[in-house]
């Protein structure tokens, strides 16, 4: 059964296109007009809205949660403060990526913690003899993503935290318009943002607030097309897209390890025993064989491919999610997994998995582009991740 968010009162009105996409058996809007081109430029010149419920969220309460969380992200969690968000993965006994997600600290024994997959039995699993408290709130916190260089000046009309003073991955508890909500300075744009999470029935007001604030500021409600582009130039990576969780692999190489898939930085080895750790520490040992890079194509070069054949050159309009194969001198070295025409930065570019020896930024390699029907070939390079950063996001 296909179910709707707590926004859909409010998102269905404004998608004129019907264009409506499935996230964990929820639907939720592909793009609200005919074209997601207005919804992409709210997110990097005002203000965008995004409902991102869909999410799969977990309360871990108790003396033991950072305990539990500890065995199973690679993070070191006792190094999360009250306030503070950790970008985190999580292995399988052989140090291949599950799923990836957020740890937030709400108070001393409380986290809340969130994933693309379900992951409430894997909790449960893990949590055998300790003190924790496991809740799944999935479908009681409704969720936003407020992204954009206006997005502070939005929300800080209807919080009175003092956002300006939020650093990037924190979070604060706070009200928005009077409701109870907790905010944090996180998002998947690579843009100024925050994440507003709240219960479920305070979602339309909480909707309704935020619009009639961010109207002189441009705000405009974003699908998932919008979102895909920016999180592209972000360099961030999305399951079953950029890497398949070891869960739904059928063979052994179509697993990643977070150092593969470039989070090194987000693996503690010198933590305590965590599952996959001891895999992981063999890996960094010998050096991962595959890297995760940006591949940048060369526009010249495409215009010649197309002009072989009298056309144009030709970009996606989307950001597509498939296998495009990746050559150094007719030798394939890896594959791009997703990627799209980067409006802001007037680049094509892609996310690709590729030979270690062949990962270093500005190598030159060819990515395949299907032409007429004819699988050609495109100068490329590679480049270093991500493709737009900012200032502002972190500011």
């Amino acid at each position: 059964m296909i179910r709707t968010t707590p926004f859909h009162s409010r998102t269905s009105p404004l998608c004129e296109a019907q264009n409506w996409r499935r996230w964990a058996g929820y639907f939720i809007v592909g793009s609200y007009e005919l074209t997601h081109e207005r919804e992409y430029w709210a997110i990097r010149n005002a203000a965008a809205l995004i409902d991102i419920t869909p999410l799969y969220k977990y309360r871990l309460t108790g003396p033991d949660a950072c305990r539990l969380l500890n065995r199973i992200v690679t993070r070191d969690v006792s190094k999360c403060a009250v306030g503070q968000v950790m970008y985190t993965p999580w292995c399988d006994d052989d140090g291949k990526t599950i799923d990836d997600g957020t740890v937030s600290r709400l108070d001393e024994q409380t986290y809340r913690l969130t994933s693309a997959d379900p992951g409430l039995l894997w909790l449960h699993h893990n949590a055998l003899g300790l003190a924790v408290t496991i809740d799944d709130v999935s479908d009681t916190t409704a969720a936003l993503a407020l992204q954009g260089p206006s997005a502070r000046a939005i929300l800080q009309q209807l919080c009175p935290a003092p956002l300006e003073a939020l650093r990037y991955f924190r979070l604060t508890q706070t009200t928005l318009a009077g409701i109870p909500a907790t905010v944090s300075r996180t998002g998947y744009t690579g843009d100024l943002g925050y994440e507003i999470w709240l219960d479920a029935k305070d979602a339309v007001s909480a909707w309704d607030a935020l619009t009639v604030a961010g109207d002189a500021y441009g705000l405009t409600p974003a699908g998932i097309l919008a979102l895909d582009i920016a999180r592209v130039e972000a360099g961030l990576i999305m399951i079953d897209v950029d890497y398949t969780s070891s869960k739904r692999a059928h063979i052994a190489a179509q697993k990643s390890s977070p150092l593969e898939l470039g989070l090194g930085w987000a693996v503690d080895l010198e933590k305590e025993n965590f599952i996959g750790r001891k895999a992981l520490v063999e890996e960094k040992r010998r050096a991962p064989e595959w890297r995760l890079a940006g591949v940048e194509v060369d526009w010249v070069s495409l215009e010649e491919v197309y002009a072989q054949v009298g056309l144009h050159p030709q970009v996606p309009a989307t950001a597509w999610r498939t296998s495009v194969p990746i050559y150094v001198e007719g030798v394939q070295v890896g594959y791009a997994s997703s990627g799209c025409w980067s409006p802001i930065l007037k680049k094509y570019i892609a996310l690709a998995h590729l030979r270690a020896e062949h990962a270093r930024p500005g190598t030159p390699v060819n990515m395949e582009v299907t032409v007429e029907h004819q699988r050609r070939q495109a100068a490329a390079a590679v480049a270093k991740l991500p493709f737009f950063d900012p200032q502002r996001k972190k500011a």
